[in-house]
């Protein structure tokens, strides 16, 4: 691939991996929610910062539904995605997947919504790029 066709290319999903371990759990032995909202917050920043190809932060986070607990020893896979592009901001949606290793058993357990703002070298709201038209159709 030539380095524009590389320039051209931007990433709109990111996919982190961890396990849950003792100290990400509470007294129940499952997954602290501050501990899913924090990888949550990372795996958009990701995205978006890949997307942007520039200092991104977080705006807000918003709806963000535990629907499953997470266990002590579960791996967990965060997926967060870039979904819709403002003037600096973008839009992402992440899932928290945990898989069983044991038994291969994946569950979605938690889904929100985080709103990312594009900075420019000196801290202020810039332009992103806007979705490919085949994405922004979707």
């Amino acid at each position: 691939m030539t380095e524009l066709a590389n320039a051209e290319v931007r990433p709109l999903e990111a996919r982190l991996l961890h396990m849950v371990f003792p100290d990400h759990t509470n007294h129940l032995g499952t997954l602290f929610g501050g501990q899913a909202l924090a990888w949550m917050d990372m795996s958009a920043f990701i995205a978006a910062s890949r997307y942007a190809r520039t200092t991104v932060v977080t705006a807000r986070s918003e709806q963000v539904d535990f629907n499953q607990p997470i266990h002590k020893g579960d791996l967990v896979e965060v997926v967060a995605r870039v979904v819709k592009v403002g003037r600096s901001s973008m839009n992402v949606d992440v899932e928290v997947i945990t898989e069983n290793l044991l038994t291969g058993e994946r569950k979605l357990c938690t889904r929100g919504h985080f709103v990312m703002i594009a900075l420019d070298p000196l801290g202020r709201p810039t332009q992103a790029p806007p979705l490919p038209p085949a994405i922004a159709q979707d």
